[in-house]
C-alpha cells in the first residue's frame, strides 16, 4: 500500500511505524484509520465518537489508530487525504470503506456492522461464536428430538459462555416453552432488549411462547371436534379447536384448522387465522420442509 523508494530515514521510519500500528493489526483485526489534527473542529467532535465505538467494537476485533496529517504529512499523502476528518476502514492491509461520511455513532456502527458481517475479522467474539457454533447445533438437536428439559440444560450451559448471543437465547425460551416451564420462559423474554427482540431467532422463540401462551389446552378435545363436524361453519370452536391441537402437539391438525377457517372467511376476526398460522411458522421455523410446505397451501388458499 505504501511505498518507500527515495523516501528520507525519516519518511521510512513513518512508514515502518505505520506498518506496526496499522497494517499489521489489519491483518487480523479491522482498524478504524482517523485522520485529524489540532486544529480541526469536527475532528475534535468526532474523536469521543471513533473511542466509544472502538471500545465497544473492541471485542469484534475492531481497533482504532489516528493519523495527525501535520505530523504525518507522508502518510496522509499516501492516502490522498484531502480534507479532515478523513476516516477509512483497513482489513489486511487494504481500504476496505471510507466511512468519512458518517459522523454519528449509529451511523458508523451500522457500517461497521456490514463491514463485519462481510470480512473474516478475527476478534474475541468472532472466536467464542465458532467454539459455540456446534453447541447450538447440539441443543436444536436435543430440542427437536422432543428432550426439552435436556435442551433446555445444554441452552442455559453455553448461555453461561455467551450471555448475550441471541440464538442462545432463543434456543433456551423454545426449550423451556417445549418443556412446559412457561414461567420461566415469560421472565427470560421479558429480560431481553429491544435490539435483542428484533434478532430472527428472538423473534422465533417469541412466536413460540406467544402460541403457548394463547394455545389453551381442551379438555374435551374429542367433544369440540363433533362440535365442529356438527357445525362446519363455527369459527370460534374451529379457531378454539387449532388452538387446542397446538397444545397437544398436532400441528398438522391445528394447521388444518386455520386454513379452513381462511378459505371460508379470510377476514375472520381481523384475520386471526391467518396470524396465528404465521406465528406457528415463525415458531417452527421458516426454514422448515414442514412450514415451506403448508406456507404453500396458505397461498392458495388466500390466492387460490
Amino acid at each position: 500500500m505504501l511505498a518507500t523508494l527515495g523516501m528520507s530515514e525519516q519518511d521510512k521510519q513513518a512508514i515502518e511505524a505505520f506498518k506496526k500500528d496499522v497494517i499489521e493489526p489489519s491483518m487480523t483485526s479491522l482498524v478504524i484509520l482517523d485522520f485529524w489534527a489540532e486544529w480541526c473542529g469536527p475532528c475534535k467532535q468526532l474523536t469521543p465518537v471513533l473511542e466509544k465505538i472502538a471500545a465497544d467494537y473492541a471485542h469484534k476485533g475492531v481497533l482504532l489508530a489516528k493519523v495527525n496529517v501535520d505530523e504525518q504529512k507522508l502518510i496522509a499523502s499516501q492516502f490522498r487525504v484531502q480534507s479532515i476528518p478523513t476516516v477509512y476502514a483497513v482489513f489486511q492491509g487494504q481500504l476496505v470503506a471510507d466511512l468519512t461520511q458518517f459522523r454519528t455513532e449509529s451511523q458508523l456502527t451500522r457500517a461497521l456492522d456490514q463491514l463485519l458481517g462481510q470480512l473474516p475479522v478475527q476478534g474475541e467474539a468472532q472466536a467464542l461464536e465458532q467454539e459455540i457454533e456446534p453447541l447450538i447445533a447440539m441443543g436444536e438437536e436435543v430440542l427437536a428430538a422432543g428432550d426439552a428439559d435436556r435442551a433446555a440444560g445444554l441452552f442455559q450451559q453455553i448461555l453461561e459462555m455467551a450471555p448475550e448471543n441471541e440464538e442462545v437465547l432463543s434456543g433456551l425460551i423454545r426449550a423451556l416453552v417445549a418443556g412446559h416451564h412457561m414461567e420461566d420462559a415469560a421472565a427470560l423474554a421479558a429480560s431481553l432488549t429491544d435490539d435483542q427482540k428484533k434478532h430472527v431467532a428472538i423473534s422465533r422463540a417469541l412466536s413460540a411462547l406467544a402460541i403457548a401462551q394463547e394455545a389453551r389446552p381442551v379438555d374435551d378435545l374429542a367433544g369440540l371436534k363433533a362440535e365442529v363436524a356438527a357445525q362446519p361453519d363455527n369459527h370460534s370452536a374451529r379457531f378454539e379447536l387449532a388452538g387446542g391441537l397446538m397444545a397437544s402437539g398436532d400441528r398438522d391438525g391445528a394447521a388444518d384448522a386455520l386454513l379452513h377457517i381462511i378459505r371460508a372467511d379470510k377476514a375472520w376476526n381481523d384475520g386471526a387465522a391467518r396470524t396465528q398460522l404465521l406465528k406457528l411458522f415463525e415458531a417452527i421455523g421458516l426454514e422448515d420442509p414442514w412450514v415451506s410446505a403448508t406456507r404453500r397451501k396458505l397461498s392458495a388458499a388466500l390466492f387460490g
